[in-house]
């Protein structure tokens, strides 16, 4: 009972740094705009990870390599945290599982970043419907639009109003982490084995 307790406060606590810290660098990559509640509430909840990686991973190449890499350390602390409530610690400490637990944390944030993805074309279609101008509309469309407009080019919107671009991404993200990275998660739980 404690330790579903325990495990329940890690995937809160855990969940909510990995994916904004993902979704930081995933909004930096797709310059989207920072003055927005949703861009203020990453940067306090990341600054505190991000800004001291930032002094030996500086940006590069147009990315933002600190946010990356303090969502991958960070999904990493949480996959061992949650192994170590069920693992014995001879166990934890075992080449095998922190080379597991590593390439896990990988598999973990490409999913991630296609829930991050779908929950934003989500988001986006829906507003786009009601607040088409809110105060989210900058970073969602930013974040989306990328994605959307190579479809829109091939099917425009049906009658100049049903746009099937933002089901078509969610679909394709969601056969995306059914089938490559499925089998990714197999290969590496095999990597265990």
């Amino acid at each position: 009972m404690i330790t579903d307790a325990l495990r329940f406060l890690l995937n809160v606590a855990f969940g909510m740094l990995v994916y904004t810290a993902l979704l930081r660098f995933i909004m930096q990559w797709m310059r989207a705009p920072f003055r927005n509640p949703v861009g203020q509430a990453v940067t306090v909840l990341t600054d505190w990870a991000v800004k001291p990686l930032r002094k030996v991973l500086p940006g590069f190449g147009g990315y933002d390599w600190a946010s990356l890499v303090a969502a991958w350390l960070l999904q990493l602390l949480w996959l061992a945290a949650l192994t170590a409530l069920s693992t014995p610690l001879s166990a934890m400490l075992s080449g095998a599982t922190a080379g597991f637990i590593a390439a896990f944390a990988v598999v973990e944030l490409i999913k991630a970043a296609l829930w991050i993805v779908i929950v934003a074309v989500f988001v986006q279609a829906l507003l786009s419907w009601v607040a088409p101008d809110g105060p989210l509309a900058g970073v969602l469309n930013a974040l989306t639009f990328p994605l959307l407009m190579p479809i829109r080019r091939v099917i425009p919107p049906l009658g100049g109003a049903l746009d099937l671009s933002p089901l078509i991404v969610i679909v394709v993200a969601q056969l995306a982490l059914m089938l490559p990275v499925a089998w990714l998660e197999q290969s590496v739980a095999q990597l265990i084995r």
